[in-house]
């Protein structure tokens, strides 16, 4: 799993290539076999006809050239010119269909991570920066089209052209293909010493560009604190040293990377120039032709070529193998919570909720969040939760929601245990209302159908009627039909709430849950809400944690929280009377405000 950092740390690495990362990419190519094999042949026959056109070069020189054989001659054109048309049409084939593929292996990666992306528990998202998880499914995956487009079959032909040229070599004749192989150790030795710096200096550059993307992404999303505080110079010297890390690490990479072919080809014309001289001294009691020798240095070419193609492949697998390791890594991140094998579905539930001696912890033997809760809820009863930041309200609420599992104890919503449900049962039988709300980029009217995206707009309208969002939505430029930016970024935080509360109860869920619902809701916006709310709770077991103790004074039951446990419950009149912790916050609060009130008195 990724290791938990910021924009200014790299993250950990393989310190070799993971050839258990590269074999699954197969996976990928599996469904494609029917394609691939057509492809193959097609390759092949173009392999072939590179093979064939140095010996009828042979051909022409040894004989029909010293014989003046016309005939012969313009066979042999002929036949140079059809292969030539066959080779440029297969080629296009070749280019076409292998990137089809590529583009479909990399659009059925880029689903596979984007959908577990979709099943990976809050923790990961809160502990990571965002841009380093979007970085692999955007710039990783894109990096190995190359790759996947062409990499891998192409080597194929390659490996192919290699072997037939060999071959053929060695049966036209075997001592000046010895020779001909007498620097291919150097080239091995070569691409070996290369290779280990490459993939050192690739891995930097992967954590030097996943750094700046989650600086930018981290950057975009502060932007109005940058501009309130006016650091806009800090993040721009910040952002010019992130930059400057990456352009290091790309420049390094790149001059390594370019050191292979020089290298190889260098190699392959000083192989070229010694044939020559083999053959011309007749070096080592080799005696051949004018025909083989110049077939014998075409062959040269099939063979240095390809391997100079491997070796341009070896660099891109050396680069992929970066990012393969961060995309496969991320696809490894096992979710905590997920379905047992016998899960069943979650009936239509009535909404009785248990707690069960509850014990929660985030880690193995780590310290008790929730320590022994147990309480017992009716169907329809509201239930407020309250307490100190840090005390485990948010924490009973996920547990409900089985965003975590129980460490000890169960939760039960009627009688079903909820570790041995369906999460999809579970999660859409449950309205689940955030202080963060989160609006899609698109209209008002699809924000709102996103709890049932099956609902008519008459039953949009209703919903947003019923919270006291229409009034506002309709005096927006085009209503219902008004586009609010991403984030709703054109939207006040109460209108933002609204719409959450008009979505909610479009899903009609039977548990109903809000986290500081209407901490960012104004008090004239409030009290028009508490109707609407009240039209929300009704007939639902509602769960609401608020510090705001004006919106749960009707609650059914208010359980006071403090380091894990219930300290105290009952409804708002016995707490106040008991005068324990609930009537000290009580108090606490409606000081404040009487304080603020006289003080708008005193400035009037």
């Amino acid at each position: 799993m990724a290791q938990r950092n910021t924009f200014r740390e790299d993250e950990e690495l393989e310190e070799s290539i993971n050839l258990h990362d590269i074999l699954r990419v197969g996976k990928y190519l599996q469904p494609y076999f029917g394609k691939v094999a057509r492809i193959l042949a097609v390759v092949i026959s173009m392999s072939g006809i590179i093979v064939v056109v140095p010996y009828l070069t042979k051909i022409m020189i040894d004989q029909a050239i010293p014989n003046k054989d016309l005939g012969l001659l313009g066979m042999l054109a002929a036949l140079f010119f059809a292969l030539i048309i066959i080779y440029e049409l297969c080629l296009r084939y070749r280019t076409v269909a292998i990137t089809r593929v590529g583009q479909m292996m990399l659009k059925d990666m880029r689903r596979d991570i984007f959908t577990h992306i979709q099943t990976l528990p809050f923790s990961y998202f809160d502990s990571r920066p965002h841009g380093k998880i979007l970085i692999r499914v955007v710039n990783y995956v894109n990096t190995l089209s190359d790759t996947l487009s062409s990499g891998l079959i192409n080597v194929i032909s390659d490996v192919f052209t290699f072997i037939i040229t060999l071959i053929v070599m060695f049966v036209i004749d075997w001592r000046l293909a010895l020779w001909s192989l007498i620097l291919f150790p150097v080239l091995m030795v070569w691409v070996y010493v290369l290779k280990i710096f490459q993939r050192r200096a690739y891995r930097k550059l992967s954590n030097k560009q996943s750094n700046l993307n989650a600086y930018i992404h981290e950057s975009i999303a502060g932007v109005k604190t940058t501009q309130t505080f006016a650091q806009e110079k800090a993040q721009f010297d910040t952002f010019q040293e992130q930059q400057g890390d990456v352009r290091a690490a790309w420049m390094k990479a790149v001059h390594i990377q370019f050191l292979m072919w020089p290298g190889v080809a260098t190699i392959s014309m000083m192989t070229i120039a010694f044939i020559y001289f083999v053959g011309v001294t007749h070096f080592g009691g080799v005696s051949v032709t004018t025909g083989v020798l110049i077939a014998f240095v075409g062959y040269a070419n099939n063979f240095w070529n390809p391997v100079i193609n491997i070796a341009n492949f070896y660099n891109q697998l050396i680069t992929c193998s970066a990012y393969l390791e961060r995309i496969f890594e991320t696809l490894d991140v096992h979710p905590e919570i997920e379905n047992k094998p016998n899960a069943a579905d979650l009936p239509q539930i009535r909404g009785k909720v248990d707690f069960n001696d509850v014990v929660f912890r985030y880690e193995e033997g780590g310290r008790n969040i929730l320590n022994l809760v147990d309480f017992h809820v009716e169907p329809g009863q509201t239930i407020a939760l309250v307490g100190p930041t840090g005390a485990g309200k948010t924490t009973i609420v996920s547990l409900l929601s089985r965003f975590y599992d129980v460490s000890e104890g169960s939760v039960t919503i009627d009688g079903y245990d909820v570790r041995d449900v369906t999460l999809e049962s579970l999660r859409r039988q449950m309205g689940v209302m955030l202080q963060d709300t989160f609006i899609f980029s698109g209209n008002v009217r699809e924000n709102i159908r996103y709890g049932r995206l099956d609902a008519t707009d008459e039953e949009i309208e209703a919903a947003a009627k019923a919270v006291h969002a229409h009034e506002f939505i309709m005096e927006l430029p085009d209503g219902y039909d008004t586009v609010v930016e991403e984030r709703g970024s054109t939207l006040s935080a109460g209108q933002r709430q609204l719409i959450a509360f008009a979505r909610v109860l479009l899903a009609d869920p039977r548990i109903l849950i809000l986290d500081e619902a209407t901490s960012n809701i104004d008090t004239r916006t409030e009290e028009a809400l508490q109707a609407g709310l009240q039209h929300l709770l009704k007939g639902r077991t509602s769960f609401i944690i608020a510090h705001r103790l004006s919106t749960i004074e009707n609650a059914d039951e208010i359980f006071y929280i403090d380091h894990g446990q219930i300290v105290e419950h009952g409804s708002h009149a016995e707490l106040l009377a008991k005068k324990g912790a609930y009537y000290r916050l009580y108090e606490s609060q409606y000081a404040m405000i009487r304080v603020a009130t006289g003080a708008d008195k005193v400035s009037q």
